[in-house]
């Protein structure tokens, strides 16, 4: 019988601190990149497009497993950065290495009236950089228009295939108001209005005080009971004025954000034969986001990769997006659909609100912490 021989080792050298610190501090920097990749990721929300459903100053938790998680385009690039090193105009990324990208499987899909984070699609968005997709500047918005949806806005008013959207609780229209005098700071504060939230334009030919508001339901009423208020009158844009920066184009199309379509949003396998009113549709989203190496629209012609096409097909679903702070939104309404390819996730709660204009003890909105978004 053979016996095991047991060789007694040297003691391993015990770790510096220093080393300890390191290893802490790339399991922490790998694990928190691994997080933000694939299931949740935090986001502060720095404009007022969606408010008062969200603020200025709200910090979002995003799930990117509800629609399914974004592999990278890019792999050399630093943790935990966006689209720049943080504090310089320095890339954080490197494009030697460009991989395609894929979606896994989620758990759900984008739906109607869903609040989704997105990377915004136009170049003018985006600096002026032609970034990777997941490198695009984010927005969040809340989706009112699936793949194949009619999209119609009637006086304020989205229909979807033909039926009323429901309007959420805290949207946001703008009005002029017209007081006796100008409003205090104090009293602006009372009414919940931040300095996002109205424009004051001067006075008029009577001496009265007049101001351009974005207001609640709630905020409207509150201030047309007020006895420093002499008039409030809606700011609706009217069917016969359409606007010069509107989607798809105005020579198109005079809409405007209140009176705008019918649109049909365009779904994976959905066709269209090719002529000028339809390339004025959907012409630049298929130049500009279908994936092809070549596109080139030349008066009714639409030449694909060096082939005329006579009926077109699109090759991913897209969506349309508006902000819930109706007439200080920049959204679908102006540059267009957002294809699948840049959804990020759906935003899920506020974990922390912070408010830049309030003083020390008020600077934490503590009233939201914890929001469900709905």
């Amino acid at each position: 019988m053979k016996l095991a021989v047991w060789n007694k080792r040297s003691a391993p050298a015990p770790k510096t601190v220093a080393r300890e610190w390191f290893n802490s501090i790339v399991f922490a920097v790998v694990a928190a990149t691994l997080i933000r990749w694939t299931t949740v990721e935090a986001y502060v929300v720095p404009t007022p497009s969606m408010e008062n459903t969200i603020l200025v100053g709200d910090y979002l938790f995003v799930s990117k497993l509800h629609y399914g998680t974004r592999t990278t385009s890019t792999p050399l690039q630093i943790p935990l950065t966006h689209q720049k090193i943080w504090g310089t105009n320095i890339p954080s990324y490197l494009d030697w290495i460009e991989l395609p990208s894929y979606r896994l499987p989620g758990f759900s899909e984008v739906k109607r009236e869903d609040i989704v984070v997105f990377n915004v699609p136009p170049l003018s968005l985006n600096e002026g950089v032609e970034y990777p997709v997941q490198l695009k500047t984010n927005y969040v918005k809340r989706c009112v228009g699936l793949p194949g949806d009619l999209v119609v806005i009637d006086d304020q008013q989205v229909l979807v295939n033909g039926k009323p959207l429901g309007k959420p609780e805290f949207m946001k229209y703008s009005y002029r108001i017209t007081t006796d005098n100008q409003i205090t700071e104090r009293t602006l504060r009372h009414l919940d209005l931040s300095t996002n939230d109205y424009y004051y334009l001067g006075k008029d030919e009577s001496g009265h005080a007049l101001y351009h508001m974005f207001l609640t339901q709630a905020q409207l009423r509150e201030l047309q009971t007020a006895p420093f208020v002499l008039n409030v009158s809606a700011q609706v844009k009217t069917k016969a004025k359409g606007e010069s920066d509107i989607f798809p184009s105005f020579s198109y199309a005079p809409w405007n954000g209140d009176n705008y379509g019918p649109l049909t949003i365009p779904a994976k396998g959905m066709s269209f034969v090719v002529s000028d009113s339809t390339l004025a549709l959907y012409g630049e989203t298929i130049r500009l986001y279908e994936r092809h190496d070549s596109v080139e629209i030349n008066n009714s012609r639409l030449i694909v990769d060096g082939k005329e096409v006579l009926e077109y097909t699109f090759g991913q679903n897209y969506y349309f997006m508006m902000g819930d702070n109706r007439h200080n939104s920049l959204d679908s309404r102006y540059w267009g659909f957002v294809p699948e390819d840049h959804i990020v996730g759906k935003a899920l709660f506020i974990w922390m609100s912070l408010d830049d204009e309030a003083n020390l003890f008020h600077k934490v909105r503590w009233d939201r912490l914890f929001t469900v978004l709905k």
